[in-house]
Protein backbone atom coordinates (compact mmCIF):
# COMPACT_ATOMS: atom_id res chain seq x y z
CA UNK A 1 0.00 0.00 0.00
CA UNK A 2 1.79 3.39 -1.11
CA UNK A 3 1.13 6.27 0.67
CA UNK A 4 -0.10 9.28 -1.31
CA UNK A 5 3.04 11.08 -3.05
CA UNK A 6 3.27 14.71 -3.49
CA UNK A 7 2.15 14.93 -6.82
CA UNK A 8 -1.27 13.54 -6.13
CA UNK A 9 -1.36 15.75 -3.05
CA UNK A 10 -1.25 18.54 -5.45
CA UNK A 11 -3.26 16.92 -7.67
CA UNK A 12 -6.14 16.55 -4.64
CA UNK A 13 -5.53 20.65 -3.90
CA UNK A 14 -6.25 21.34 -7.55
CA UNK A 15 -9.64 19.24 -7.30
CA UNK A 16 -10.46 21.30 -4.33
CA UNK A 17 -9.69 24.32 -6.06
CA UNK A 18 -11.93 23.24 -9.46
CA UNK A 19 -15.19 22.25 -6.67
CA UNK A 20 -14.75 24.80 -5.12
CA UNK A 21 -15.42 27.22 -7.92
CA UNK A 22 -18.64 25.31 -8.59
CA UNK A 23 -21.91 26.48 -6.80
CA UNK A 24 -23.65 24.17 -4.84
CA UNK A 25 -26.20 25.39 -2.32
CA UNK A 26 -28.64 22.63 -0.98
CA UNK A 27 -31.20 21.46 -3.31
CA UNK A 28 -29.21 22.85 -6.42
CA UNK A 29 -26.00 20.38 -6.60
CA UNK A 30 -26.72 19.34 -10.66
CA UNK A 31 -23.54 21.57 -11.52
CA UNK A 32 -21.49 19.60 -8.79
CA UNK A 33 -22.58 16.70 -9.47
CA UNK A 34 -21.98 16.84 -13.35
CA UNK A 35 -18.43 17.79 -12.33
CA UNK A 36 -18.29 14.35 -10.21
CA UNK A 37 -20.05 12.17 -12.73
CA UNK A 38 -17.44 13.19 -15.44
CA UNK A 39 -14.23 13.10 -13.08
CA UNK A 40 -14.79 9.42 -12.40
CA UNK A 41 -15.23 8.35 -15.33
CA UNK A 42 -12.46 10.34 -16.63
CA UNK A 43 -10.09 8.34 -13.77
CA UNK A 44 -11.50 4.68 -15.14
CA UNK A 45 -14.50 3.61 -13.59
CA UNK A 46 -17.31 2.01 -16.08
CA UNK A 47 -19.93 2.33 -14.00
CA UNK A 48 -20.60 5.72 -12.60
CA UNK A 49 -24.12 6.40 -11.90
CA UNK A 50 -26.78 8.61 -10.49
CA UNK A 51 -29.70 7.76 -8.55
CA UNK A 52 -33.19 9.62 -8.52
CA UNK A 53 -32.11 12.35 -5.74
CA UNK A 54 -29.22 13.15 -7.50
CA UNK A 55 -26.46 11.39 -5.33
CA UNK A 56 -23.63 10.88 -7.56
CA UNK A 57 -22.12 7.10 -7.17
CA UNK A 58 -19.03 5.50 -9.00
CA UNK A 59 -18.42 1.42 -8.23
CA UNK A 60 -15.07 -0.06 -7.73
CA UNK A 61 -15.59 -3.58 -8.05
CA UNK A 62 -14.25 -6.14 -6.17
CA UNK A 63 -15.05 -9.94 -4.47
CA UNK A 64 -18.12 -10.91 -2.65
CA UNK A 65 -17.77 -9.64 0.54
CA UNK A 66 -19.91 -6.90 1.51
CA UNK A 67 -19.36 -3.15 0.42
CA UNK A 68 -17.55 -0.53 1.38
CA UNK A 69 -19.54 2.88 1.25
CA UNK A 70 -17.49 6.22 1.78
CA UNK A 71 -19.37 9.18 0.91
CA UNK A 72 -19.34 13.25 0.64
CA UNK A 73 -21.56 15.48 0.23
CA UNK A 74 -22.05 17.91 -2.19
CA UNK A 75 -23.91 21.01 -0.94
CA UNK A 76 -22.53 23.73 0.78
CA UNK A 77 -24.16 26.42 2.69
CA UNK A 78 -23.17 29.18 0.44
CA UNK A 79 -25.52 30.84 -2.05
CA UNK A 80 -25.57 29.89 -6.06
CA UNK A 81 -23.72 32.70 -7.39
CA UNK A 82 -21.12 32.18 -10.70
CA UNK A 83 -17.89 31.84 -8.52
CA UNK A 84 -16.62 32.23 -4.90
CA UNK A 85 -13.38 34.35 -4.09
CA UNK A 86 -11.09 31.89 -3.57
CA UNK A 87 -7.28 32.77 -1.73
CA UNK A 88 -4.57 30.08 -2.35
CA UNK A 89 -0.65 29.93 -0.98
CA UNK A 90 1.38 27.17 -0.61
CA UNK A 91 0.45 26.68 2.95
CA UNK A 92 -3.82 27.18 2.82
CA UNK A 93 -6.68 27.63 0.73
CA UNK A 94 -9.80 30.19 1.81
CA UNK A 95 -13.21 30.76 0.82
CA UNK A 96 -16.63 30.04 0.75
CA UNK A 97 -17.04 26.09 1.28
CA UNK A 98 -13.12 25.03 0.24
CA UNK A 99 -13.62 22.65 3.28
CA UNK A 100 -16.87 21.81 3.88
CA UNK A 101 -17.46 20.34 1.67
CA UNK A 102 -14.31 20.61 -1.83
CA UNK A 103 -11.91 18.72 0.46
CA UNK A 104 -13.70 15.53 0.86
CA UNK A 105 -15.24 15.56 -2.77
CA UNK A 106 -11.89 15.99 -3.85
CA UNK A 107 -10.81 13.42 -1.41
CA UNK A 108 -13.21 10.85 -3.59
CA UNK A 109 -11.63 11.55 -6.84
CA UNK A 110 -8.19 11.21 -5.05
CA UNK A 111 -9.24 7.95 -3.85
CA UNK A 112 -10.99 7.17 -7.30
CA UNK A 113 -7.62 8.05 -9.05
CA UNK A 114 -5.20 5.72 -6.67
CA UNK A 115 -7.65 2.77 -6.66
CA UNK A 116 -7.36 2.88 -10.54
CA UNK A 117 -3.35 2.97 -10.44
CA UNK A 118 -2.74 0.92 -8.04
CA UNK A 119 -5.13 -1.87 -9.46
CA UNK A 120 -5.33 -3.93 -5.93
CA UNK A 121 -8.16 -6.19 -5.60
CA UNK A 122 -10.56 -5.88 -2.33
CA UNK A 123 -12.75 -8.17 -1.17
CA UNK A 124 -15.56 -6.18 -1.32
CA UNK A 125 -16.73 -3.57 -3.82
CA UNK A 126 -16.02 -0.11 -3.06
CA UNK A 127 -18.56 2.44 -3.93
CA UNK A 128 -17.58 6.08 -3.76
CA UNK A 129 -20.75 8.17 -2.83
CA UNK A 130 -21.45 11.94 -3.86
CA UNK A 131 -24.31 12.37 -2.08
CA UNK A 132 -27.02 15.36 -1.80
CA UNK A 133 -28.20 17.54 1.00
CA UNK A 134 -26.91 16.80 3.93
CA UNK A 135 -26.96 20.82 4.81
CA UNK A 136 -29.70 22.78 6.69
CA UNK A 137 -33.19 21.84 5.40
CA UNK A 138 -31.81 19.14 3.45
CA UNK A 139 -32.53 16.57 6.08
CA UNK A 140 -29.42 14.01 4.86
CA UNK A 141 -32.06 13.20 2.18
CA UNK A 142 -29.00 12.03 -0.10
CA UNK A 143 -27.81 9.65 2.35
CA UNK A 144 -31.23 8.27 3.69
CA UNK A 145 -31.64 7.18 0.06
CA UNK A 146 -28.13 5.61 -0.26
CA UNK A 147 -28.94 3.82 3.22
CA UNK A 148 -32.31 2.65 1.83
CA UNK A 149 -29.96 1.13 -1.10
CA UNK A 150 -28.09 -0.37 0.59
CA UNK A 151 -29.17 -0.89 4.01
CA UNK A 152 -26.82 -3.00 6.52
CA UNK A 153 -25.36 -5.04 4.24
CA UNK A 154 -22.40 -3.03 4.34
CA UNK A 155 -18.69 -3.64 5.68
CA UNK A 156 -18.74 -0.11 6.66
CA UNK A 157 -20.06 3.61 5.86
CA UNK A 158 -17.25 5.99 5.72
CA UNK A 159 -18.32 9.83 5.48
CA UNK A 160 -15.81 12.35 5.07
CA UNK A 161 -15.44 16.05 6.21
CA UNK A 162 -12.86 18.83 5.68
CA UNK A 163 -12.10 19.74 8.86
CA UNK A 164 -11.80 17.61 12.32
CA UNK A 165 -8.30 15.78 11.29
CA UNK A 166 -8.23 13.32 13.76
CA UNK A 167 -12.14 13.56 15.54
CA UNK A 168 -13.81 10.25 14.93
CA UNK A 169 -17.46 11.09 14.87
CA UNK A 170 -19.19 7.51 16.19
CA UNK A 171 -22.45 9.08 17.31
CA UNK A 172 -24.81 10.85 15.76
CA UNK A 173 -26.60 14.21 17.60
CA UNK A 174 -30.07 13.84 17.16
CA UNK A 175 -31.70 17.53 15.62
CA UNK A 176 -35.49 18.24 15.27
CA UNK A 177 -36.40 21.39 13.39
CA UNK A 178 -39.86 22.88 13.53
CA UNK A 179 -41.59 25.77 12.10
CA UNK A 180 -44.11 27.53 14.57
CA UNK A 181 -46.65 29.95 13.01
CA UNK A 182 -49.40 32.15 14.78
CA UNK A 183 -52.29 33.54 12.67
CA UNK A 184 -54.62 35.90 13.64
CA UNK A 185 -57.72 38.44 12.04
CA UNK A 186 -54.69 41.58 11.67
CA UNK A 187 -56.51 44.73 11.72
CA UNK A 188 -55.01 48.68 12.71
CA UNK A 189 -53.01 49.36 15.14
CA UNK A 190 -55.15 52.20 16.55
CA UNK A 191 -58.88 51.19 15.61
CA UNK A 192 -58.34 47.42 15.94
CA UNK A 193 -55.79 47.77 18.93
CA UNK A 194 -56.81 45.17 21.28
CA UNK A 195 -56.90 42.28 18.99
CA UNK A 196 -54.72 39.68 19.18
CA UNK A 197 -51.42 40.09 16.88
CA UNK A 198 -49.39 37.24 15.89
CA UNK A 199 -46.08 38.53 16.74
CA UNK A 200 -47.31 39.92 19.88
CA UNK A 201 -48.75 35.79 20.64
CA UNK A 202 -45.39 34.33 18.77
CA UNK A 203 -43.72 36.60 21.41
CA UNK A 204 -45.17 34.91 24.08
CA UNK A 205 -44.61 31.24 22.74
CA UNK A 206 -40.89 32.24 22.55
CA UNK A 207 -40.73 33.18 26.00
CA UNK A 208 -42.34 30.14 27.68
CA UNK A 209 -40.05 27.73 25.28
CA UNK A 210 -36.92 29.67 26.47
CA UNK A 211 -37.98 29.48 30.54
CA UNK A 212 -38.11 25.63 29.80
CA UNK A 213 -35.23 23.95 31.87
CA UNK A 214 -32.92 22.20 29.61
CA UNK A 215 -31.17 18.44 29.99
CA UNK A 216 -27.85 18.88 30.87
CA UNK A 217 -26.94 15.18 30.83
CA UNK A 218 -27.63 13.59 28.36
CA UNK A 219 -27.02 17.39 26.61
CA UNK A 220 -29.56 18.86 25.02
CA UNK A 221 -30.05 22.40 22.99
CA UNK A 222 -33.09 24.86 21.89
CA UNK A 223 -32.18 27.19 19.54
CA UNK A 224 -35.19 29.94 17.82
CA UNK A 225 -32.62 30.87 15.06
CA UNK A 226 -34.99 32.96 12.34
CA UNK A 227 -38.59 35.16 13.01
CA UNK A 228 -40.48 36.84 10.61
CA UNK A 229 -44.03 37.98 10.19
CA UNK A 230 -45.99 40.89 10.20
CA UNK A 231 -46.87 43.28 6.95
CA UNK A 232 -45.97 46.89 8.63
CA UNK A 233 -45.49 49.13 11.78
CA UNK A 234 -48.94 50.21 12.06
CA UNK A 235 -50.60 47.11 10.96
CA UNK A 236 -51.72 44.09 14.35
CA UNK A 237 -49.84 41.38 12.15
CA UNK A 238 -51.95 38.47 10.63
CA UNK A 239 -49.00 35.97 10.37
CA UNK A 240 -45.63 35.42 11.97
CA UNK A 241 -43.56 32.51 12.42
CA UNK A 242 -40.55 31.36 13.94
CA UNK A 243 -37.75 28.29 12.83
CA UNK A 244 -36.44 26.13 16.24
CA UNK A 245 -33.55 24.16 16.46
CA UNK A 246 -33.86 21.25 18.94
CA UNK A 247 -30.47 18.98 19.18
CA UNK A 248 -29.96 15.97 22.19
CA UNK A 249 -27.36 13.38 22.81
CA UNK A 250 -30.03 10.48 22.47
CA UNK A 251 -33.40 9.89 20.95
CA UNK A 252 -35.22 10.01 24.23
CA UNK A 253 -34.09 12.69 25.02
CA UNK A 254 -35.03 14.77 21.96
CA UNK A 255 -38.41 12.96 21.59
CA UNK A 256 -38.87 14.24 25.49
CA UNK A 257 -37.71 17.71 24.83
CA UNK A 258 -40.06 18.16 21.61
CA UNK A 259 -43.07 16.73 23.46
CA UNK A 260 -42.24 19.35 26.08
CA UNK A 261 -42.15 22.05 23.20
CA UNK A 262 -45.25 20.81 21.71
CA UNK A 263 -47.44 21.41 25.23
CA UNK A 264 -45.86 24.91 25.82
CA UNK A 265 -47.69 25.66 22.62
CA UNK A 266 -50.68 23.97 23.06
CA UNK A 267 -50.55 26.22 26.49
CA UNK A 268 -50.56 29.18 24.67
CA UNK A 269 -53.62 28.73 22.44
CA UNK A 270 -56.44 31.30 22.93
CA UNK A 271 -59.72 32.37 20.75
CA UNK A 272 -58.18 34.19 17.52
CA UNK A 273 -55.30 32.57 17.39
CA UNK A 274 -54.11 29.79 15.74
CA UNK A 275 -50.63 27.74 16.15
CA UNK A 276 -49.49 25.36 13.68
CA UNK A 277 -46.15 23.37 14.44
CA UNK A 278 -44.73 21.87 10.57
CA UNK A 279 -41.58 19.85 11.12
CA UNK A 280 -38.55 21.55 8.47
CA UNK A 281 -35.88 18.77 10.10
CA UNK A 282 -35.40 15.72 11.40
CA UNK A 283 -31.64 14.22 11.93
CA UNK A 284 -31.78 10.65 14.10
CA UNK A 285 -29.47 10.44 16.34
CA UNK A 286 -27.82 7.01 17.45
CA UNK A 287 -24.40 5.80 17.63
CA UNK A 288 -21.49 2.82 17.59
CA UNK A 289 -19.87 1.96 21.13
CA UNK A 290 -16.42 3.73 21.62
CA UNK A 291 -15.46 -0.30 21.33
CA UNK A 292 -16.43 -1.16 18.07
CA UNK A 293 -13.70 -2.86 15.79
CA UNK A 294 -14.48 -0.10 13.20
CA UNK A 295 -14.12 2.77 16.00
CA UNK A 296 -10.73 1.18 17.40
CA UNK A 297 -9.22 0.35 13.88
CA UNK A 298 -9.68 4.28 13.22
CA UNK A 299 -8.13 4.95 16.23
CA UNK A 300 -5.29 2.65 15.63
CA UNK A 301 -4.39 4.09 12.00
CA UNK A 302 -4.21 7.42 13.28
CA UNK A 303 -2.00 6.77 16.02
CA UNK A 304 0.15 5.17 13.45
CA UNK A 305 -0.03 8.69 11.45
CA UNK A 306 0.30 10.38 14.58
CA UNK A 307 -2.41 11.94 14.78
CA UNK A 308 -3.79 12.98 18.10
CA UNK A 309 -7.71 11.40 17.86
CA UNK A 310 -10.72 12.38 20.23
CA UNK A 311 -14.00 10.74 19.82
CA UNK A 312 -16.76 13.41 18.88
CA UNK A 313 -20.73 13.76 18.16
CA UNK A 314 -21.87 15.35 15.66
CA UNK A 315 -24.73 16.10 13.12
CA UNK A 316 -23.50 14.75 9.80
CA UNK A 317 -24.30 12.20 7.24
CA UNK A 318 -23.19 9.46 9.03
CA UNK A 319 -26.51 9.86 11.65
CA UNK A 320 -28.60 8.19 9.33
CA UNK A 321 -26.78 4.71 9.25
CA UNK A 322 -25.88 5.38 13.05
CA UNK A 323 -29.50 5.90 13.93
CA UNK A 324 -30.43 2.25 12.70
CA UNK A 325 -26.81 0.69 14.42
CA UNK A 326 -24.74 0.29 11.03
CA UNK A 327 -21.03 0.56 11.08
CA UNK A 328 -20.47 4.11 10.52
CA UNK A 329 -18.02 7.16 11.60
CA UNK A 330 -17.48 10.52 10.23
CA UNK A 331 -13.69 11.57 10.56
CA UNK A 332 -11.83 14.65 8.71
CA UNK A 333 -9.21 15.29 6.61
CA UNK A 334 -7.11 18.16 7.45
CA UNK A 335 -7.15 21.28 9.98
CA UNK A 336 -8.48 24.52 9.45
CA UNK A 337 -11.30 26.75 10.63
CA UNK A 338 -14.19 29.56 9.89
CA UNK A 339 -16.31 26.71 8.70
CA UNK A 340 -19.55 27.93 7.14
CA UNK A 341 -17.90 31.46 6.62
CA UNK A 342 -16.74 33.33 3.59
CA UNK A 343 -13.27 33.12 5.43
CA UNK A 344 -13.47 29.07 6.05
CA UNK A 345 -9.81 27.43 5.50
CA UNK A 346 -7.99 24.32 5.06
CA UNK A 347 -4.01 23.98 5.43
CA UNK A 348 -2.61 22.16 2.98
CA UNK A 349 0.22 20.37 4.49
CA UNK A 350 -1.85 17.91 7.20
CA UNK A 351 -4.04 16.71 3.55
CA UNK A 352 -1.35 14.19 3.38
CA UNK A 353 -2.36 12.98 6.39
CA UNK A 354 -6.24 13.12 5.89
CA UNK A 355 -5.50 10.79 2.73
CA UNK A 356 -3.39 8.26 4.33
CA UNK A 357 -5.70 7.54 7.10
CA UNK A 358 -8.51 7.17 4.48
CA UNK A 359 -6.24 4.65 2.13
CA UNK A 360 -5.48 2.70 5.10
CA UNK A 361 -9.08 2.28 6.54
CA UNK A 362 -9.93 0.92 2.56
CA UNK A 363 -6.91 -1.44 2.98
CA UNK A 364 -7.65 -2.89 6.48
CA UNK A 365 -11.54 -2.15 6.33
CA UNK A 366 -12.31 -5.98 5.83
CA UNK A 367 -10.34 -7.54 8.30
CA UNK A 368 -12.85 -6.40 10.96
CA UNK A 369 -15.66 -8.51 12.17
CA UNK A 370 -18.67 -6.03 11.96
Amino acid sequence: MNPFSAAELDQLVDWICKIQQIPAPTFHEDQRAAYMLSEFGRLGFTDVQQDDIGNVLARWPGGNAKPLVISAHLDTVHSEIATHPLERNDIRLTGPGVADNSTSLAALLALANKLALENIPYPGDIWLAADVCEEGLGNLAGMQALVHRFQGEVQAYLILEGLGLGQVCHRGLGVMRYRITAETAGGHSWVDYGSPSAIHELARVMAALTDLTISRRPRSSLNIGIIQGGTSVNTIAPQAHFDLDLRAEDQNTLSRLNDRVRRAVQAQEKTGVQYTLESIGNRPAGEIPAGHPLVQLTLDILQALNVPATLEIGSTDANVPLSRGYPAICIGLTRGGFPHTPRETIEIEPLKLGLNQLWSLVARIWQLEV
